[in-house]
């Protein structure tokens, strides 16, 4: 366990702060009901912590060393500062401002704890009219428990996340709309999934192995389905939220927070040295533009009319009519992946392996796709919470998608090759599914160091045979590995082979593959492509 808080650590929990709330994403969605019952919580503040953590990813690549601690801490209030996304995603990017405030100083524990303190501080701040029972709570809640610690890093951490779970299991006392609903408060669950990760990367977690340890929260956080509270907000609430980026002085902020409040309510102001995002809900959407307009330049400008997007919801389950164009989009690795996917009628977003594609990545690429149908292979199950942030957007502007959680290449191409736009968009997708789930993949990868395995011990240059994502065997040839794991999944049965070959592998390792399948079972049938893919020698299908 660490001694002192370091930029490393707060890259990991960038990582892990992502993983666990991409994780809780629909269940805090679920929980949304205050201030407005929308259901977008969980998929704003996953959308803000994906700007944070890329924006520390880009701050060690800056660096020839590992930066400070107090640059990847600024960075990473920074990056969720300009992506904040609702209320409770610019109140989360100014607890962090806060905590980079003082983490600048050090990470020791006592600093520490004042960055808890800090953070709180900074978050009740930004809200023109603070509320208890919400984020804000939890996070006073977390840094008085901190406080009072006076033992080491991993304790102060911990003991913050554990307050903060116990502050959010009383939130409904504390707000009636969260009593009525029979929930807690979404953006407070939000934040215990992120002081979670937090006392995760603390201890010593890391984003390789079992993420997201502390999430559970166990009893009754949610009493019952809150579907029926997601509604438009009545009458006496405003109709638009207006979300902006604003480049002004620090002194321009009291009479533009003064001016906001008097249109509308809401209102978090978050930010400071020039940079700020403004989130506020009005009946005059322009007004609020043109108090950020008197006020410096507001830019990344969002406007949302509540009822319209609830009616937008409302049609996410209306049938599409059978002429509206369809497309299938699958994100691959490789040249020759990418050749296959494209002959198969699927359009592609390659994929960089040291860097997947984020929410914004991928609905960018949806929308090039330019269909109100969409099936999307993601083809790796680490993109699954970023598909998911990337879907709800998409079907919010009229796109009808399906997320294929298709977790290798070679799942993806067994589902286009029963794809079928003739078809009834459901029954496709039922295709597709059920023809990715009928197979079952392995690949070959070379260990870069020392780690414990399902297998056991490996070291770094061993080969590594995973099955269905687990490492099965460990071996020093590619084609001695290669042959092991793939008589195990004949030994299962199967009617086709499927071989995709990685960059650079050997010449004869497809040819002697090939043989042994015929030996081991001749009926079945085996196609070999060559793929490209720089991160798997070589991937294996059988269905």
């Amino acid at each position: 366990m660490l001694d002192t808080l370091d930029a490393p650590t707060v890259r990991t929990w960038s990582r892990l702060a992502l993983t666990a709330l991409g994780q809780a994403r629909e269940e805090i969605d679920a929980l949304n009901v205050y201030p407005v019952p929308d259901g977008d919580t969980g998929t704003n503040l996953y959308l803000t912590v994906e700007s944070a953590a890329a924006a520390v990813e880009h701050c060690f690549a800056e660096h020839l060393e590992d930066p400070t601690l107090g640059a990847a801490a600024a960075a990473m209030a920074r990056g969720a500062l300009i992506g904040a996304r609702g209320n409770s995603g610019v109140m989360l990017a100014q607890l962090l401002r806060g905590m980079a405030e003082v983490l600048a100083q050090g990470g020791e524990p006592a600093i520490f704890r004042q960055a808890l303190q800090r953070a709180a501080e900074a978050a009740y701040q930004a809200v023109a009219e603070p509320v208890e029972g919400t984020l804000l709570t939890v996070a006073a809640e977390a840094a008085r428990a901190a406080a009072r610690t006076t033992g080491g890093l991993a304790e102060a951490a911990d003991t913050a996340y554990r307050a903060a779970r116990t502050a959010l299991m009383h939130t409904p006392e504390q707000l009636a709309v969260l009593a009525e609903a029979g929930v807690v408060d979404a953006g407070g669950r939000g934040l215990v999934a992120v002081l979670g990760a937090l006392a995760d990367a603390v201890a010593g977690q890391t984003p390789m192995g079992p993420v997201a340890l502390r999430q559970g929260l166990g009893e009754a956080a949610l009493v019952e389905s809150c579907e029926g509270h997601q509604r438009p907000p009545g009458p006496g609430h405003p109709a638009f939220e207006v979300i902006y980026l604003l480049d002004a002085p620090d002194e321009s902020l009291p009479l533009l927070r003064t001016r906001l409040a008097a249109l509308g309510d809401s209102l978090v102001v978050g930010g400071g040295d020039g940079l700020w995002n403004v989130h506020v809900h009005v009946d005059d959407a322009g007004a609020a533009v043109e108090a950020g307009v008197e006020a410096g330049r507001p830019h990344r400008i969002r406007i949302t009319h509540f009822a319209e997007a609830a009616a937008r919801a409302g049609e996410r389950t209306r049938a599409v009519p059978e002429t509206a164009g369809r497309a299938v989009l699958s994100v691959v690795s490789g040249t020759g992946l990418a050749e296959l996917c494209e002959q198969a009628g699927s359009a592609v977003l390659p994929a960089d392996p040291d860097r997947p594609p984020g929410s914004a990545e991928l609905a960018e690429a949806v929308r090039r796709c330019a269909a109100r149908e969409v099936v999307l292979l993601l083809n790796d199950p680490e993109l699954r919470a970023a598909a998911g942030a990337a879907a709800d957007q998409l079907r919010e502007e009229g796109v009808r998608i399906a997320v294929l959680p298709t977790r290798s290449p070679v799942q993806g191409l067994a589902a286009l090759a029963v794809h079928e736009s003739a078809r009834r968009f459901d029954e496709d997708v039922v295709a597709m599914t059920s023809a990715a789930g009928a197979t079952r993949y392995a690949e070959l990868a070379v260990a870069e160091g020392e780690s414990w395995t399902m297998a056991g011990v490996c070291q770094a240059g061993d080969v590594l045979g995973l099955i269905d994502g687990d490492v099965a065997v460990i071996g020093t040839d590619l084609a001695e590995t290669g042959a092991v794991v793939l008589s195990r999944m004949l030994a299962a049965g199967g009617e086709l082979v499927t071989l995709v070959l990685g960059e650079g592998v050997p010449a004869d390792l497809a040819g002697q593959l090939v043989a042994l399948a015929r030996k081991q079972r001749p009926e079945v049938d085996t196609l070999v492509f060559d793929g490209g893919q720089e991160a798997a020698p070589l991937l294996i299908g059988v269905e």
